[in-house]
């Protein structure tokens, strides 16, 4: 495992872009794990230590997110700056092909990406997002993703992300501990924060409303798989369903007893996305 960073570039500025990487840099196969809104690229150390094993494995953080930098204006937190910094991350790898694995937001980021013409995508995994977003399930978020949380103490931190990544699914204590451990942040007052800028909300809160991304997705043509929570409110289970007739015409796997999202950190769901990213 290893750190590294590259230099991303928004209308206000240069910005820093962190990811980790697993495995041989000389590994003929590369695989970019994307995390979800308020998450990081830690989520996927244990899906990324499996896929080193064959692969070359980059799992960034997103702007404003872990170890990258905020943004000097919120404004800018959107996809179009999303995509435009994990292109500079494809050029810095300097690969001429590469796999997506998408959380959410970074589902959303690989959907965007694989639609343009002359992708480097050669296959999409989506966990829990897709081409239609409800209006109740980003009102759902936005109650709480621009909140500036304060907590005394690391227990307070990990009974606040039980409570608001509950759908996740069943955890063992250690992945909890995992969680906690990368989604936080110190204060200078000696209090804990989230490790995410709470101004991301900005443009989540003005975008609230039924979200149709048909267009982009009718426009993928690469292999795709989509993964869902049986008790997702994001990823409904007849856009799941749409989804494996339409566009890239998707392979469908829902798991039951989660929500959104999947946290990928089982080892049947390593095995999934394994499986299927190595059948070709």
């Amino acid at each position: 495992m290893r750190q590294n960073s590259f230099l991303g570039l928004s209308p206000a500025g240069f910005h820093r872009i962190a990811y980790t990487e697993w495995g041989d840099p000389a590994a003929s196969r590369a695989i970019v794990c994307c995390h979800g809104l308020t998450r990081n690229g830690r989520d996927f150390d244990a899906l990324a230590g499996e896929l080193s094993k064959q692969a070359r494995v980059i799992c960034p953080d997103i702007v404003g997110r872990g170890r990258s930098d905020w943004l000097r204006d919120p404004l800018h937190y959107g996809y179009p700056q999303y995509c435009a910094d994990m292109s500079a991350l494809i050029a810095r790898l300097d690969v001429t092909e590469l796999d997506w694995v998408g959380t959410s937001m970074g589902g959303l980021i690989g959907m965007t990406l694989a639609a343009q013409a002359g992708t480097p995508i050669r296959r999409l995994v989506v966990n829990d997002v897709g081409p239609f977003v409800p209006k109740a399930a980003l009102l759902r978020i936005a109650d709480y993703v621009g909140l500036d949380n304060r907590f005394s103490s690391l227990t307070a931190v990990q009974t606040h992300l039980k409570k608001v990544l509950a759908p996740f699914g069943p955890l063992t204590e250690a992945q909890w501990q995992h969680i906690v451990a990368y989604g936080h942040r110190r204060r200078e007052d000696g209090t804990f924060g989230l490790a995410y800028d709470p101004a991301i909300a900005v443009n989540v809160r003005m975008a609230v409303q039924d979200w149709d991304l048909w267009a982009l997705w009718d426009r993928i043509a690469l292999p795709a798989l989509v993964l869902r929570g049986a008790d997702s409110d994001l990823l409904l289970p007849a856009t799941a369903e749409e989804m494996t007739r339409r566009g890239p015409r998707a392979e469908l796997v829902t798991w039951p007893g989660m929500g959104h999202a999947p946290a990928l950190m089982a080892q049947d769901q390593i095995d999934v996305v394994k499986e299927w990213l190595t059948a070709n």
